[in-house]
């Protein structure tokens, strides 16, 4: 296997390019195409809830989900959206 020799600028235009393609994917996210998901035992740990509740939740159709190959998947659009629809606010006095 040959040897290489890496120098500064070398360094520099990987530098460059890695920024590039990290913009890219961030780019992509804030614009929606790039999607997060949650597998079934990542969301009860978050939302800090029990196999039986996100069934249920999953059941009435509350929950949006996608089953591929027997694991279930429930896009993190759709796990805010839930959210926001049950968020509670309190009027203080202040």
């Amino acid at each position: 296997m040959p040897t290489s020799i890496i120098n500064t600028d070398d360094l520099r235009e990987f530098k460059m390019e890695l920024l590039e393609e990290i913009k890219i994917l961030l780019d992509q996210q804030s614009s929606g195409t790039l999607k997060q998901y949650f597998k079934s035992s990542d969301l009860m740990e978050f939302l800090q809830i029990s196999s039986g509740t996100l069934h249920t939740l999953r059941s009435n159709g509350t929950l949006p989900y996608t089953k591929i190959g027997g694991i279930i998947y429930y896009e993190a659009a759709d796990v805010q959206k839930l959210m926001d629809a049950h968020r509670i606010q309190h009027n203080s006095g202040f």
